[in-house]
């Protein structure tokens, strides 16, 4: 959010957040918090210990030999991030291709969520629509089947119509903004392993504690939940779209190497992985105006999220934002404080800088301290 990029003192904690959805160790490295243990141990071994003097001059020649072998090696990365870079940038420039190609997202996804927002509402309106995107039937075919939701244990639903019947108008205004965004979820985001799980339950718990705050506001939670839960796209984009272009780039520059016979290039390669650092900055740079764009991709008319979306993106101070923006923002906020509070990565000095630019009162603490921002609860009859 640009009202918590563009200050000075919330900014650094938000980038914090960022880093700790890639990996709890980067964080704390991001943060300067680095374990010293390691060099403890091994200078109580050196003092135990004194070299001779040809172990020493051995010692000053690996560390040269070392040095070489690490210049090197910045230098072979150096050129495959920049490359990366080079390649993300037109990817995520081309929003469209990546709207209909990449995420494969069509129109009749926003179509659906569109025919949710009206009073006259019905599934007979929405069936058609629902039965045009396989992956979407798909995870209704999936959700009424599961042991909790199934109306008769030895009666399996294969007809997308009838587990839209089962859910129900009420549960799909949760149900399909969710699958919506679980569609755009990357399949892996391995070398990072916890990435996925991570995006997708921030993505949930800013839906769902938007919705808490938009309804004790007065405002539509539908459209609250359906903003919270868009606003993380960009992020789903961006990580999925830099571990696809890295793992592309790294595995075409070691065949290059391997067909060159350059042993040295290719031993340098198979040395480093996908770069946190890289795609950190990537997530700091593009994602809220990816989000914006891909919203404004889906061309919502009825569903009022395209301008709260936008000023997440470029607002740039909180009392500007239409009111399901400000909504959406203290929910990034509070979902933000309570991650990095999780991992003991926030000061109580931070916490207030952070809440303090969203506006959250200690009643909006309150509300959702008590709330389940972490589960959808369906009620099928």
């Amino acid at each position: 959010m640009l009202i918590l990029n563009n200050n000075e003192h919330a900014s650094p904690i938000y980038d914090k957040s960022l880093s700790l959805l890639i990996g709890k160790d980067f964080a704390e490295k991001m943060s300067g918090k680095i374990s010293l243990s390691g060099h403890q141990d091994s200078e109580q071994v050196n003092r135990r210990r004194e070299l001779l003097a040809v172990e020493e001059e051995t010692n000053k020649n690996k560390i040269i030999e070392t040095h070489g072998k690490n210049h090197f090696k910045k230098q072979v990365m150096e050129q495959l991030f920049t490359k990366v870079n080079e390649k993300m940038d037109q990817q995520l420039d081309n929003t469209e291709s990546l709207f209909y190609n990449t995420l494969s997202i069509k129109d009749t996804a926003a179509e659906v969520l569109e025919v949710l927002c009206l009073k006259a509402a019905s599934i007979k309106r929405i069936s058609p629509l629902v039965n045009s995107l396989p992956w979407l039937s798909s995870e209704l075919i999936a959700l009424v089947n599961k042991p909790q939701y199934r109306k008769r244990a030895d009666v399996q639903v294969t007809d997308p119509n009838l587990a839209l019947s089962y859910v129900g108008l009420d549960n799909l205004k949760q149900v399909i903004p969710t699958f919506t965004l679980k569609h755009i979820l990357p399949n892996t985001t391995a070398p990072f392993k916890l990435l996925k799980r991570k995006l997708w339950n921030d993505s949930l718990a800013m839906g769902l504690a938007s919705a808490v705050l938009a309804e004790d506001a007065g405002l539509d939670s539908f459209t609250a939940f359906t903003a919270g839960m868009f606003s993380n796209i960009g992020r789903l984009v961006v990580t999925r779209c830099y571990l696809q272009t890295y793992d592309e780039l790294h595995r075409s520059e070691l065949q290059k190497a391997y067909e060159n016979k350059d042993k040295k290039v290719h031993n340098a390669l198979l040395e480093f992985d996908s770069s946190p650092e890289l795609l950190l900055e990537q997530l700091i740079s593009r994602s809220d105006k990816i989000t914006a764009d891909i919203v404004e991709l889906m061309r919502f008319e009825r569903l009022q999220i395209t301008e709260a979306i936008f000023d997440l993106a470029y607002a740039t101070e909180y009392k500007k934002m239409c009111p399901i923006a400000q909504v959406v923002a203290q929910a990034k906020a509070y979902v933000t404080f309570r991650g990095l509070a999780r991992e003991e990565l926030i000061s109580k000095s931070e916490v207030k800088t952070l809440l303090s630019q969203v506006k959250i009162t200690q009643k909006d603490l309150t509300l959702l301290k008590k709330s389940d921002i972490d589960h959808i609860k369906l009620r099928f009859n």
